[in-house]
């Protein structure tokens, strides 16, 4: 085994997440511009082409229930007037105002402008309150939406040229705010430059979800997937985000071709619809794990990575045109993640050989969980494949129930071998008392 690649993804994804933490933390320091942005269109390319730096709101919030201290600031803002029953990430990310941008990865800047778009209602509401504290312009990039499940318009159509001349429209103004924001002038040649380094990774990033098929998988798409989504959002458009992306799938490539997997012993291939159960991230996973179940795709890593899953390459000819098409194409496709899981898990589980699927609606998001019920019905009801309904949160360890998730999953797994055993394949072996 090649220990100089196997491995590096992560590695080198811990190393320039850490380095992109440290960075905002010095502009923080110096009083630099900054932008704050969501996952679901965060028009990133614009950004580096003024050379702005961007902060991700969803991403800090997480990263503060993966370090256990997410529990802190959610009292904080709830203290402070928010209710507990809306979004941990919004509320997170308020006490990290309120805390001047402390936080455990270094201290987040103050935003010199916010653009979002209605891919998700909360990013509405969440982009007011940054208006409120920091008296700075928000930018709200309306995307239309498939107008029917199932029907959607593509480039050459005249509905989807429509709706991109409207993007193009809002995506122009933006650019106009941006110049207003940083004092510089667009500069057309820098964005196609930040395009092409978002062509690379775009063209990668679907490669390597591809490779994920290969027995046994390569990554968990649960654990090492969020290693990958931060590099996928914080840099995107960047040489370095590019060149990671590159060596990600020689690795993916070399464990496909000599069949290595993960640090779990495979016995169990998985499909995971929602967000992780970021406050016991870890022990989630292993209640997983300890049974050799092992997530290979997920509705996660289409949402959150922003449409970049769909390999979309920027006709740099032509650049502005082209980014509002593959912005209209890839926002529509974070949202049809979220809003119709039905397919996307439907075609993994033949192209990826999945065997189960975890549904994991969540208290801070009903966004992404509303529905998933009767989506879960819909699947079993089409295709018979074994599924678990399970339920916790992203942020809140205070309605986490480990003994409650370790009952519902252990059941899911003996339900799994018994199949297998119906049709003569060894059934994964029972972990030990306490997990690993």
């Amino acid at each position: 085994m090649n220990e100089s690649i196997v491995g590096r993804g992560n590695r080198d994804g811990a190393r320039l997440f850490r380095e992109w933490f440290e960075d905002l933390s010095a502009a923080a320091e110096r009083g630099e511009p900054a932008a704050y942005v969501f996952v679901m269109g965060s028009l990133n390319e614009i950004l580096k082409s003024f050379d702005m730096r961007v902060t991700f709101p969803e991403i800090n919030s997480l990263q503060l229930a993966v370090r256990r201290v997410a529990h802190e600031y959610l009292r904080e803002a709830e203290d402070y007037g928010y209710s507990p029953d809306i979004c941990g990430y919004v509320k997170a990310d308020v006490a990290t105002q309120l805390r001047k941008g402390e936080h455990p990865m270094g201290r987040i800047p103050k935003p010199s402008l916010a653009v979002y778009t209605n891919a998700c209602n909360t990013y509405v509401k969440w982009a007011e309150i940054w208006e409120r504290i920091h008296k700075i312009p928000i930018f709200t990039v309306d995307v239309p939406g498939h107008r029917q499940l199932g029907v959607h318009t593509m480039p050459g159509d005249r509905s989807f040229e429509n709706d991109r001349k409207y993007v193009e429209s809002q995506i122009r103004e933006f650019i106009g705010l941006c110049e207003q924001v940083s004092g510089r002038k667009f500069d057309i040649d820098k964005l196609r430059e930040t395009m092409t380094h978002a062509n690379t990774m775009s063209r990668c990033w679907k490669r390597v979800l591809e490779l994920n098929a290969s027995t046994p998988g390569g990554f968990n798409a649960l654990t090492d997937g969020t290693i990958y989504l931060g590099v996928a959002n914080g840099l995107r458009g960047t040489p370095e985000g590019a060149r990671y992306f590159e060596d990600l799938v020689e690795e993916m490539e070399y464990k496909a071709a000599n069949r290595i997997g993960t640090a779990v012993e495979e016995k169990h291939r998985l499909a995971f619809v929602g967000v992780p159960c970021y406050p016991s991230f870890r022990r989630f996973n292993e209640l997983f794990s300890d049974w050799g179940g092992v997530f290979v795709n997920s509705t996660y890593l289409w949402f959150a990575s922003g449409g970049t899953n769909c390999g979309y390459e920027y006709d740099l000819k032509d650049p502005v045109a082209s980014l509002s098409e593959g912005f209209l194409l890839t926002v529509r496709d974070a949202m049809d993640s979220m809003f119709d899981q039905t397919t996307m898990i439907r075609d993994s589980i033949e192209r990826f050989g999945v065997e189960g699927v975890v549904y994991h609606p969540i208290k801070s998001c009903r966004t992404v969980s509303t529905g998933l019920a009767d989506s879960r019905r819909a699947l079993m009801e089409e295709t018979g494949i074994p599924s678990l309904f399970i339920e916790s949160d992203m942020m809140d360890r205070r309605v986490v129930s480990e003994a409650q998730l370790k009952n519902r999953i252990d059941a899911f797994f003996e339900g799994l071998n018994t199949r297998k055993l119906k049709t003569g394949t060894p059934p994964a072996t029972q972990p030990a008392l306490g997990g690993a």
